[in-house]
C-alpha cells in the first residue's frame, strides 16, 4: 500500500514509519548505513525486501536487532560490546556463528570459575590447617593464603547480558461469561476505513491474532478495544484489561519504575512479592527510583510484561510484543502468552514466535 506524500508522519501506522524511516536511510547514499533495530512493526512482505536489499547493498552496514533471523542472513561480521571489559570484540563469521563462538567461550569461563573456586577450598582448608600448627607450617599458611588471594582475582564475572528472565505465569482474572463481543471490524483499504460486520466471542482460554500487512489498521484496531465507548467490541463489565502497546504508551514515561509497578499490582499484593515479580524481569533495585523514560527500549518491553502479570488481567491485547526484547527472552514470553488462560488479541510480525502460540481463530484484516 503507498503512502500519500501528504500525510502527516504522525498519522501512519508503526509498520508504515519504518518503511518511510528506511527510505529516508537508503536515499541518502551515504557510505555508511546505520540500521537500529530495523524490522521493527514491519511486515513479511517489507522484512523480505530489506533482506534483499541488505545483502546485495556494496557498503558498509551496522545493524542494531534483537531479530536473530534477519542478522544471519547477511552479517559477514558482529561487533560485540563487553560491558566488563569495557572493550570492543570484533568477530567474523555469521550471527549464529559468532553467538555459537560467545556461548562456547562463556561456558569455557564457567567451567574455569568453577575449577578455581573447587580449588579454593582446598587451599583455604589447608590455611586453617597450616596456620594452627606453628613454625614453618604458619609461614606457609600465610603463604598459601596470599596466593589463594590472588588467585581469586582471576575469578571472571558471568557476562549478564547472558542472562534471560525467569519462566512466569500470567495470573488470569476470575471472570465468567463472554468477555469480548466483536461486531464489526474496521480496514483502511486506499486510505479509506471500510467495515465489515462479524460474529467473533471471545471467551476464557480463547486466543485471537490479528493479521494484515502494514497501514490496514490492526493496531488501531487494538486500540479501539482499549478506548471507550467502541460501537464495534464490547468488552465485559469489569474486565481488566492489559495492554501491551508497541510504542510504549500504555506506559507512563514520566512515573518512576517502582511507581509503573506499584499502579499496575492487583489490591492485596505487597510490595515483597511485586518486587519478586519484576526480578524476573531483570528490573532490580538499581532501577526503582528511575523514570521510564530512562529505561532502554528493552527494559521497557520487559517492565510492560512485569505490569501485565502484576494486574492479572482477565483480557490481553498485545500489540508486536517482541519488539526491542532479546531473543534469548522471546521462548520464555512466548510459553507464558501460549499458556494465558485469560482472553488474548494479539498483533505480531514475528512468524517464528507466532509459531509457538496456539490460536483458536485469526482476524485477517485484508479480507475486510
Amino acid at each position: 500500500m503507498e503512502i500519500p506524500t501528504d500525510r502527516i508522519v504522525g498519522q501512519l501506522s508503526g509498520g508504515q514509519q519504518a518503511r518511510l524511516l528506511l527510505a529516508y536511510a537508503l536515499i541518502q547514499n551515504s557510505d555508511i548505513l546505520l540500521l537500529d533495530e530495523p524490522t521493527n512493526n514491519l511486515d513479511a512482505a517489507g522484512i523480505d525486501h530489506l533482506i534483499q536489499f541488505l545483502i546485495m547493498y556494496d557498503k558498509t552496514v551496522t545493524v542494531i536487532s534483537h531479530d536473530a533471523d534477519f542478522l544471519n542472513c547477511f552479517t559477514e561480521g558482529v561487533i560485540y560490546l563487553n560491558v566488563f571489559t569495557h572493550q570492543i570484540e570484533n568477530y567474523v563469521g555469521d550471527y549464529y556463528s559468532v553467538v555459537a563462538e560467545i556461548s562456547e567461550r562463556v561456558e569455557r569461563e564457567q567451567r574455569e570459575n568453577a575449577t578455581l573456586k573447587k580449588s579454593f577450598i582446598d587451599r583455604k582448608e589447608k590455611v586453617n590447617f597450616f596456620a594452627n600448627k606453628g613454625g614453618k607450617m604458619r609461614r606457609l599458611a600465610k603463604k598459601l593464603k596470599d596466593e589463594t588471594a590472588e588467585m581469586e582475582e582471576d575469578i571472571i564475572d558471568v557476562r549478564h547480558e547472558d542472562r534471560t528472565i525467569r519462566n512466569f505465569t500470567i495470573p488470569v482474572q476470575d471472570i465468567v461469561g463472554e468477555i469480548v463481543n466483536i461486531t464489526a471490524l474496521t480496514a483502511i483499504k486506499n486510505h479509506q476505513p471500510v467495515k465489515k460486520p462479524v460474529d467473533r466471542i471471545l471467551r476464557k482460554r480463547m486466543h485471537f491474532i490479528v493479521i494484515g500487512p502494514n497501514g490496514i489498521g490492526k493496531s488501531t484496531f487494538l486500540r479501539s478495544l482499549v478506548g471507550v465507548n467502541n460501537p464495534d467490541a464490547r468488552i465485559l463489565d469489569g474486565t481488566r484489561v492489559g495492554y501491551y502497546s508497541q510504542d510504549f504508551s500504555n506506559l507512563d514515561f514520566d512515573k518512576t519504575v517502582f511507581d509503573s509497578l506499584l499502579e499496575a499490582k492487583v489490591e492485596g499484593m505487597d510490595t515483597t512479592a511485586m518486587r519478586s515479580v519484576a526480578a524476573g524481569f531483570l528490573i532490580g533495585g538499581d532501577l526503582m527510583g528511575r523514570k521510564v523514560h530512562e529505561l532502554s527500549e528493552g527494559q521497557k518491553g520487559l517492565l510492560s510484561f512485569a505490569c501485565l502479570t502484576l494486574m492479572e488481567p482477565g483480557l490481553l491485547i498485545l500489540d508486536e510484543p517482541t519488539n526491542h526484547i532479546n531473543f534469548r527472552h522471546l521462548p520464555i514470553l512466548a510459553q507464558a502468552i501460549n499458556e494465558y488462560k485469560g482472553a488474548l488479541i494479539m498483533v505480531s510480525h514475528m512468524p517464528d514466535f507466532v509459531s509457538q502460540i496456539k490460536f483458536d481463530d485469526e482476524l485477517d484484516l485484508s479480507k475486510v
